[in-house]
């Protein structure tokens, strides 16, 4: 089979790990996050027995926060290649790999234990020569700090690129059914995508990371593109028994997009990102099967005013005045004085009378 998927946890690290004993001639490594044990032993020992391995490391968070440089010295001191990824963008998240010139890996999951034991995330492993030959091309592009950007004649879909395009059409593609699991949504042209899908008599069923999951500077966004899909029917939920990390949209069960891509402007304008599209039936039935079980073991999130309030409060979380949001027992209250005001305007005129 020319593709294939991972799914997080359920699968375990072990397809990674053995690819990457397995290759003979060349790995590179590309990724947002990497400091899980047992990977950087197996990338530095495939180093040691000969292997040409070169690791790009996002050098820190849009804040400034560097998780990667205990990692780095790791990696550096094992023998391996290392460099922080292209500057001239403002994060790089995409999550990949290439072994043996040969097979790729688009991830959702940076390598983190936590990415390999406790979320839900995705992988596909293609073998496609057009498909691995694009990622390669841009690997050697950001290392060599030279331009690339992927356009409409692009295999794989690429941030900054061809991305919202991408995205934004495989939605209106969707005639029956979309399935979506993203951590936000935040993006005004995917927002309306999927709400004219709705519109449209789409099945649209979204799943969400909570908002006390998201950072108060991205919380107004957020939440805002999420309320505007639930007023026109989609059903958001969040999942119940797992952190919800995956980027994967699947359409009319035929076809899907899984990658590193956050619905949101700054994945699309301004970072490094990379996903695939694929029709492959084993690997369509498998995510098919994985979103309809996460479905049944999900929550819809409570996204009224009162809902919000108590989330926030519960979790210590700031920024309920960026939402506007008002409790049940204010509303009442306003609603009675607004009630009162327009009897006593009404009493005034009947009296001007």
């Amino acid at each position: 089979m020319s593709r294939s998927v991972i799914v997080m946890p359920d699968d375990t690290s072990k397809p990674i790990l053995d690819a990457i004993n397995a290759a003979t001639k060349s790995l590179r490594v590309k990724m947002f996050l990497f400091s899980d044990p047992s990977l950087l032993k197996a990338v530095i020992d495939a180093k040691r027995r000969g292997v040409d391995v070169r690791v790009m490391l996002n050098p820190a968070r849009r804040d400034g926060e560097s998780e990667n440089k205990e990692s780095h010295k790791k990696l550096a001191a094992g023998g391996v290649t290392v460099k922080d990824s292209n500057p001239d963008y403002d994060v790089t998240h995409e999550k990949s790999m290439v072994v043996d010139d040969e097979t790729a890996f688009v991830k959702s999951l940076n390598w983190e234990t936590k990415n390999l034991t406790e979320t839900r995330d995705y992988a596909i492993v293609t073998s496609h020569p057009h498909e691995v030959g694009e990622i390669i091309e841009c690997f050697e592009a950001d290392w060599s700090r030279k331009p690339f950007k992927g356009d409409e004649h692009s295999h794989m879909i690429w941030c900054c690129g061809n991305g919202r395009e991408r995205i934004a059409q495989f939605i209106d593609g969707a005639k029956e059914s979309l399935f979506v699991q993203n951590e936000r949504y935040q993006d005004a042209v995917i927002i309306e995508r999927l709400v004219r899908a709705a519109r449209r008599g789409v099945k649209v069923h979204v799943m969400a990371r909570p908002p006390h999951k998201l950072s108060k500077e991205k919380l107004v966004e957020a939440v805002g593109g999420m309320r505007i899909m639930q007023d026109v029917g989609i059903k958001i939920h969040k999942l119940k028994h797992l952190k919800l990390h995956a980027k994967m949209l699947l359409a009319d069960h035929d076809r899907a997009i899984v990658g590193s891509i956050n619905l949101a402007p700054g994945s699309f304008d301004s970072r490094r990102e990379l996903a695939i599209a694929v029709d492959d039936k084993h690997v369509i039935e498998r995510l098919a099967k994985i979103f309809h079980h996460d479905w049944k073991h999900s929550h819809p999130l409570d996204l009224t005013d009162q809902g919000l309030l108590e989330e926030m409060k519960a979790h210590k979380m700031k920024g309920a005045e960026k939402l506007v949001l008002e409790d049940d027992g204010k509303k009442d209250k306003n609603k009675q004085e607004d009630k009162k005001k327009d009897k006593k305007k009404k009493d005034k005129k009947k009296k001007a009378k």
